[in-house]
């Protein structure tokens, strides 16, 4: 057997200002995808479960981007060329895409569901598909009425996408081998979900009830897509997907049962927001230590600049001394920092360079106490995985150590603050830029974890984004009526 690999995945923030362009992704194709292998990311454990199984992995590209703005319709097409191009060529048993469910594109509100669409009429009825998704994806019909496995992440932060893509494999098996046909069935709700973890809290709580409808069903599959609300499209919104096999009478009645369960706990989904003069005023108060502040607002993880300033010149203004930044993303002040050389004071215009909402820049007198290329090993979510972060710098100012990057991402675990030098363990307060990813790596470090919410692109405050293509109300700016619960 022999099943073709490939993927476009992107999440897409439509408030950012600029378009995602080819430039903006990382392209593998042949081998490179098969070095994947060991890792624990969608292409690793599709990797790991072909190798078991017997199956021949076929690679044929994968597109990978940061999450950023609408992706440029010429970068997009040429992709899916490609990809249908390889797929043909190959002409594989079965298809395992790696995708988010969150792609939009100019002109083309829902990417998914057009590439999934023009595989299957390439390929015809009879090649199974089977996928992956970031559970932040806002599935579609268009999406669910082509792909013959549905296999969404179960944990926020992600870190058992892996899992999820041997069990897409292992259907994908099974339909070639046994004979076994699918069905796949869609809920979609009114419901614009705060970010939301699903190691604690109401998040846990709704992953266990679900699972547990899903043993009771006998479906192959529940997949609870939170949706991702920073994007104006008119399927935006919370989502249940059902796979099962083809004749189970259970499985429309699955997702709308398991649309019920979430429906009706939407308010104990609700977070309140602090400041970031709040959160750092909660974060020192202790009483056990460290305390890390996640800045959600700011989170690169979900589009956003990286370079906000909230929550620093909240920290420097509370004249904290025993605490740590990691990281700010600001190449200009890396370089600099670099180029002065460890042990010189630099005066520095830091953060604040993309837009005003996510806060001023910081003119700072800094030391350089140590630098680094950036490059390390992922050790929490996708663990195995390279991570090159640029040039990268240890700032300290008054008291407080600032690391610097000349890569925009999200703080996934300790290892940027690492290359630099830094042991989070020895600080009282840790901050960083994540919205929940950042627990995989921290949960078992922080005494107690914070949230400050102050302006920005990915901000629990979901209302407050413009909404032109909703095709009518959303909870919580509204709520509306869903009868058939």
């Amino acid at each position: 057997m022999r099943i073709a690999l490939a993927g476009i995945n992107h999440e897409t923030n439509t408030y950012c200002r600029d378009l995602t362009t080819a430039d903006d992704f990382h392209v593998a194709r042949g081998d490179r995808i098969l070095r994947a292998r060991g890792r624990e990311t969608p292409m690793g454990g599709a990797l790991e479960a072909c190798d078991e199984l017997g199956i021949t992995p076929v690679p044929v590209m994968l597109a990978m981007a940061h999450p950023s703005g609408t992706i440029e319709a010429e970068t997009y097409q040429r992709f899916k060329a490609e990809i249908l191009a390889g797929l043909v060529d190959v002409a594989p048993d079965a298809v395992f895409l790696d995708l988010h469910g969150a792609g939009v594109v100019q002109g083309i509100a829902d990417l998914e569901g057009d590439l999934v669409s023009s595989i299957r009429e390439a390929l015809g009825r009879n090649v199974p598909i089977v996928a992956t998704f970031d559970l932040h994806g806002n599935i579609t019909g268009a999406m669910c009425s082509v792909i013959d496995g549905v296999f969404a992440c179960r944990h926020y932060p992600h870190i058992d996408l892996h899992i999820r893509a041997r069990e897409a494999i292992q259907l994908a098996q099974r339909m070639v081998e046994a004979g076994v046909k699918t069905q796949v069935s869609l809920y979609s709700l009114p419901m614009l979900m705060p970010t939301t973890t699903t190691f604690e809290g109401p998040g846990k709580t709704m992953l266990a009830q679900l699972l547990e409808l899903q043993a009771q069903t006998g479906v192959l599959d529940i997949s609870w897509f939170h949706g991702f609300p920073f994007t104006d499209v008119p399927h935006v919104g919370s989502h249940l997907v059902v796979t099962a096999e083809t004749g189970n009478q259970d499985a429309a009645q699955a997702a709308r049962q398991a649309a019920g369960l979430v429906w009706h706990a939407r308010e104990s989904f609700r977070v309140p927001s602090l400041s970031a003069a709040e959160a750092v005023a909660d974060a020192r108060q202790g009483p056990d230590f460290p305390v890390v502040i996640n800045e959600t607002s700011d989170n690169p993880g979900g589009g956003t600049p990286g370079d906000g300033t909230h929550l620093l010149r909240a920290m420097l203004e509370a004249e904290l001394t025993n605490a740590c930044f990691g990281f700010i993303y600001d190449p200009e002040v890396a370089n600099q920092a670099h180029e002065a050389g460890v042990g010189k004071v630099i005066q520095v215009s830091l953060g604040g360079k993309t837009d005003d909402l996510h806060g001023e820049p910081l003119a700072l007198s800094a030391y350089v106490k140590a630098l680094s290329d950036g490059r390390t090993v992922m050790q929490a979510m996708f663990r195995g995985t390279p991570i090159n972060l640029g040039r990268t710098a240890r700032l300290v100012v008054n008291g407080i150590d600032i690391v610097v990057t000349s890569f925009r991402t999200q703080t996934f675990d300790v290892e940027p603050f690492l290359t630099v030098g830094i042991d989070v363990n020895r600080y009282e307060v840790v901050a960083l830029k994540s919205s929940n990813h950042f627990r995989a790596g921290f949960s078992k470090i922080a005494a107690r974890i914070v949230t400050a919410d102050p302006p920005g692109l990915t901000t629990q405050q979901v209302g407050v984004f413009s909404r032109e293509n909703s095709v009518g109300p959303l909870w919580p700016v509204a709520d509306p009526q869903v009868t058939d619960l």
